[in-house]
């Protein structure tokens, strides 16, 4: 079953609950990932459609840090839409599965200690296995803190 059947099986239930802000946030969401797949002229994949849910995630979030602190309003709307997108959102990684892909990469790349000259190779090598599944800041943040 694709995202798209789910969040449109939750906005049903939404609606049938008469629970009208979480409705509305599903019906954004699943407009979104419609338009989506009609820009690709194809079903999207499971992870071009965590790509699409995630990306909503992110500019809620910096809508929600550049609206003005009097108006409640949108910001309770964003907090709102915010955990009903995570509902439908991948699972994202701690830091600890990060370190353990990082490690993964670094014996594949025989690495011992890396320098700030290796960090290109390593993250070539090593987003396209976190990508989507891990906060990339996080990633670069780890990685930076072992780097010697």
């Amino acid at each position: 079953m694709s995202k798209i059947d789910t969040v449109r099986a939750a906005m049903v239930a939404a609606m049938k609950a008469k629970d009208k802000p979480r409705k509305d946030a599903l019906s954004m969401l699943l407009s979104v990932l419609k338009n989506a797949a009609i820009d690709k002229r194809s079903d999207l994949t499971e992870q071009e459609e965590n790509m699409v849910i995630l990306k909503e995630i992110k500019q809620t979030k910096e809508t929600l840090e550049s609206t003005p602190e009097n108006r409640t309003d949108i910001i309770e709307e964003c907090k709102l839409r915010i955990a009903v997108y995570e509902e439908f959102a991948p699972k994202m990684m701690d830091e600890t599965e990060i370190k353990t892909v990082i490690a993964e990469v670094l014996a594949s790349l025989e690495i011992t200690t890396p320098t700030n000259k290796d960090k290109g190779r390593i993250m070539k090598n090593l987003m396209p296995k976190v990508k989507g599944k891990a906060d990339t800041k996080l990633v670069n943040q780890i990685l930076s803190s072992m780097i010697s």
